[in-house]
Formats: C-alpha cells, structure tokens, sequence
C-alpha cells in the first residue's frame, strides 16, 4: 500500500498502464504489462487499485515488485493512492510430445543426489510443505525405494485407500498430498526389486494416483544414477532437477556427475541446493562449517547452474524429520525454517524461467 498526495486531476488508464510498463520482471526480463502480469486494474479517483498475476505463488520478488509498482505509480499525475494485491497461475511445462503428462500435474520436479547420507529426503520434503506455505498446491512422491523416509518425515501414516475413480489416494499432511512406496511394504523388510518392477511402480504412483490439481509434483528419487532416474527422465516431461549436495569433496564429486547424468538425458538442471553447510551452536551462537562451506556454489559456477542455496546443520531439523514436523514447519528461532523457505522460492522462481523464457 502506498499514500501519497498529487493534484486534483484524476489519472488515465493510459497513463497507469504506461507507469507499469516500466516495471521489470526481476527474473523473467520483460515488463508487467507486455507479460500479461497485469491481471486486474481499478481506478478511483486518485486512487489505483492492481492485480499482479505471477507465474509462482512461491515468487521469491513479491515484495520488491509490490515496491517498484507503488514507486512507479507515484510518478503518475493524479494518482493519491496505490494498492497492489497478487494472485499467480503457474504456467505447464508444454511441447514435449513424446513423453506423457500426469494429468492435472503442471510441473514434475526430480530432487537428486549423487550419494547418499547428503539429507536428500529432508530437503525434499521441507521443500514441498514451503512451497504449499506459500500457497501452492504440491505433492511428494517418495521414490526412494530401498529407503522411503516421508511416512517418517510428514507424519503422514496409514494406508492409502482408493478414490471413486478407482486410483489411489494419497495421503495428506501439512499441506501437501504423498505417496511412498512405504505404505505398501513392511517397514522391517527389506524391498529386494529389480529394475523393471521398479520401473513399474514408478509408473503406477505417476498415473494411478489421483493427484488431482497440482502446481508442482516433487519426486524425491534415490541417490546415485540408476534405473528410476532413467525411466524417470524417459517416460515423462520433467520440469527439471535439483541436486541435493554436502560441501565435501566427495559428495560434490558424486553431484557432479548427477548433473551430467541429467544433462545426457536433457533435462534442465534447477540448481544445486548446499545441505549440512554450517553448523551454529545453540549455547554460544559460533558457527562451525563442519564438511568445509561454499563447494556446492563453487561447483554450480563451474558447472554453469544455478546455486539455490545453503541450508544449514541442525538439531531441529533432525528433530523435526523424526518427529513428522519438518523443519519448516517451526517456527522457532533455531528453526531454520527461512532456509528452506528462500531455498524454495528461488527454485520456484527458476520453474518460471525454465518454463517462459
């Protein structure tokens, strides 16, 4: 909201829109009005009424977009007052012909490591309940078959029933809809697969599932480059791929090859998200990078991806992952809730780009 005083003479709608055409899309390039951002426009009297329709309800510059609008109106002659307000479309990935789509599924995201013991799982699943923080409709798939954690993670138990239609149901919590191949096996057992029934089941969550209406459909894959990442990456139009590192040596090697194994199958790398990347002692506030600090952004500026961000080691995230309440959940001061939240909108931000640029 913005209040100002100018002349008696009320503003045009020419010269309003002229004003908005000068406002930037921070990522996108281009301005509001030639991307058909400008979804409502209302004018009384003096006073401006807009409604900014943007490509992610996750959008990591709503704030500096409501401030560069009120600034840009306030050189409108005429205009006393200014209000912004925001709904957001998330556009489909569309063009891809040869792979099939999940019905209702606007973007499928794989999150990847290259390795395992790199928290893959816990960013996952903070990823997908900040995304529906933020107002977006999301749902996990845990296909990490020899190791399913969301039953754990999300709190989520039981067993999924079907729906009238005949598919599958998925589970519900914090705001997100989840299937794993946890609530189908014993969690004492161990699941001894092939790749072909593997493949399979993979399949049967993407399409049998009702997943209903989704903005985004995060997969949560096992580490390592294998059978799920192929048939992955081979049967449907992925958005994009995250990968999930720790700054060690080791780990950053194994992600850079998860990159390469995404880029052979043409798949748009999202960024590189640094997990484990610090760690901050709750009695005295030091900070300690326990596997060293800044690998993964180093690697994404050589490898030429996008860095998404570091989140950091600690104990309620742990807890959290334990207890079903991921960390983003918390709000507490040690929480690292935001972490996951700017991780998040900067990956949301990066589908826009992916999908209109």
């Amino acid at each position: 909201m913005g209040l100002f005083n100018r002349g008696p003479e009320a503003p045009t709608q020419e010269a309003v829109l002229a004003a908005l055409a000068t406002v930037q899309e921070p990522e996108l390039g281009g301005n509001l009005v030639s991307r058909k951002m400008i979804k409502e426009l209302q004018i009384e009297g003096g006073r401006v009424s807009v409604v900014v329709d943007l490509t992610t309800p996750a959008c990591p510059f709503k704030e500096k977009l409501e401030t560069d609008v009120v600034a840009a109106l306030q050189q409108v002659p005429g205009v006393t007052a200014v209000h912004v307000d925001f709904t957001a479309t998330v556009r489909s990935l569309t063009g891809i012909p040869d792979k099939a789509s999940v019905p209702g599924v606007s973007h499928i995201l794989a999150v990847a490591s290259g390795k395992g013991g790199v928290g893959k799982s816990t960013v996952a699943v903070n990823l997908a309940v900040a995304l529906a923080q933020d107002g977006a409709r999301v749902g996990l798939l845990d296909a990490d078959i020899y190791g399913p954690s969301a039953p754990l993670m999300t709190g989520a138990r039981g067993k999924p029933g079907l729906t009238e239609n005949k598919k599958i149901a998925p589970l519900e919590a914090h705001g997100i809809k989840i299937i794993s191949v946890g609530y189908f096996v014993d969690d004492s057992q161990p699941l001894v697969w092939r790749g072909p029934m593997i493949s399979s089941m993979l399949r049967q969550f993407l399409f049998e599932v009702d997943w209903g209406q989704l903005d985004y459909l995060i997969v949560d894959l096992p580490p390592g480059t294998g059978d799920i990442q192929l048939t992955l990456a081979q049967s449907i139009p992925l958005s994009g791929a995250v990968i999930v590192t720790t700054p060690q040596d080791v780990a950053l090697a194994d992600a850079i090859k998860g990159v390469e194994m995404f880029r052979k199958l043409n798949v748009a790398i999202l960024g590189i998200i640094e997990n484990m990347s610090y760690f901050i002692a709750p009695d005295t506030g030091n900070r300690y990078d326990i596997f060293g600090h800044g690998g993964a952004r180093s690697a994404s500026e050589r490898l030429g991806v996008p860095f998404l961000g570091e989140i950091p080691l600690g104990i309620p995230i742990r807890e959290g992952g334990d207890r079903g309440l991921p960390a983003v959940t918390n709000e507490g001061t040690h929480s690292y809730a935001q972490s996951f939240r700017d991780v998040a909108r900067h990956l949301a931000g990066r589908i826009s780009v992916e999908t209109l640029v």
